[in-house]
């Protein structure tokens, strides 16, 4: 396990980086105390290499978006009315 401390997370980013990228874990010390573990996000999506994999992708993302749906204007006004009347108290508009 490799260990990194909080100052020196400004001096060797790129060793980090580098650490990140081979898939190694590094762990944080703050005062001779271990903070926490920074791991690495994983990516293991395949590339689309065939058309029926571009469509099923499409596909997914067009069910995804009719999911999410869109706002109306009235809906917009609606939600930033009530936006503003929380951020700054009734009556300002």
């Amino acid at each position: 396990m490799n260990y990194i401390t909080s100052t020196e997370l400004r001096t060797k980013t790129t060793e980090l980086v580098e650490k990140l990228e081979a898939g190694e874990e590094v762990r944080l010390l703050h005062r001779s105390k271990v903070l926490g573990t920074i791991r690495p996000e994983h990516m293991d999506k395949k590339p689309l290499k065939t058309i029926e994999d571009t469509q099923k992708f499409f596909k997914d993302m067009r069910a995804i978006a009719k999911k999410v749906g869109k706002y109306t204007k009235s809906q917009r006004d609606v939600n930033y009315k009530k936006h503003m009347e929380t951020k700054y108290g009734k009556f300002v508009f």
